[in-house]
């Protein structure tokens, strides 16, 4: 089974990407002045510890926003130097101690008449995010719900001014989250055609994996809608074995990000930001990225 929860893999390579093109997407939608709702599906604590329990176990922070953060990285592209211009506001300085997810990263984006709703089922991490949220004094700019985000985004949309970002990231530890990803896409595009869907996942050797943006793509190409898909890997995907026969799995080599009517800045936003992701997060000599968008 696959495991992800976000406090085990904060501000690794699937970060990196998921939260530079969260990023470049609301900086995009906050130009017009009509309200944005924001709803995340798989909220998670809001903020992380990179030198608390759950992140240093892994340490996948060191091969992701780390190597951006180091002396020696090179001149960033735009998008890449205002995610880690995002992350810095959270720190002092130049050390790296909290990693801000992607509800954190949002409530910074948006203006006082937007909207952001965070779902999480995991009574941790729930219990973590109400504590933080509250620290925000956001008031009812903010809402933090105890519900299966796949089913609770359901009644936001549409929302009031006709605008909405929807972040969908769950863990994929259950092989059904594939599909239910799917229906999300099939009903929230019933709901509000308009809106702009962002969608998370993980490539990793199984086939639903695989399958997930190949429908998406057929999803959004026969409602007529355009599309974008983004990937990046940063080593080989394949099972190693050691000298002593054990056999060790190499962790996640690569997730992707598929969204349903992008801003249309992002691609070329993508098109400079992601060969540079490679260069800085590559592990082996298999990275790679891969670009492409329809509709």
């Amino acid at each position: 089974m696959f495991s992800y929860r976000h406090a085990f893999h904060a501000g690794n390579h699937a970060d990196v990407l998921k939260h530079t093109v969260l990023i470049a997407a609301l900086q995009h939608l906050t130009e017009k002045d009509a309200a944005l709702t924001v709803l995340d599906t798989h909220a998670g604590a809001g903020l992380y510890r990179l030198d608390g329990d759950y992140a240093s176990t892994s340490g996948e922070a060191a091969d992701g926003i780390v190597r951006l953060f180091a002396p020696t990285a090179p001149t960033l592209t735009p998008a890449l130097q205002a995610y880690v211009d995002m992350v810095r506001a959270f720190n002092q300085g130049n050390t790296l101690r909290v990693y801000p997810g992607s509800p954190f990263i949002t409530q910074r984006l948006l203006r006082d008449h937007d909207k952001l709703k965070l779902f999480e089922l995991h009574p941790t991490d729930l219990r973590a995010l109400a504590g933080n949220v509250a620290q925000l004094e956001a008031g009812r700019q903010v809402a933090v719900l105890h519900e299966d985000g796949f089913e609770g985004i359901k009644k936001f949309l549409p929302p009031p001014a006709r605008r909405a970002l929807v972040l969908c990231d769950p863990s994929y530890e259950i092989k059904s989250d594939y599909a239910k990803v799917l229906d999300v896409a099939a009903d929230s595009l019933k709901r509000f055609a308009t809106g702009t869907y962002a969608f998370w996942y993980p490539i990793i050797p199984r086939p639903e994996a695989h399958d997930l943006p190949r429908r998406l793509k057929t999803l959004a190409t026969k409602a007529g809608k355009s599309w974008l898909h983004a990937t990046l890997t940063v080593k080989n995907s394949k099972l190693t074995e050691n000298a002593a026969g054990d056999v060790k799995r190499p962790g996640l080599p690569a997730s992707g990000m598929f969204l349903i009517n992008p801003p249309f800045t992002l691609k070329a936003a993508l098109k400079t930001a992601l060969p540079q992701m490679v260069e800085l997060l590559a592990q082996d000599k298999h990275a790679t990225h891969t670009l492409e968008s329809g509709g």
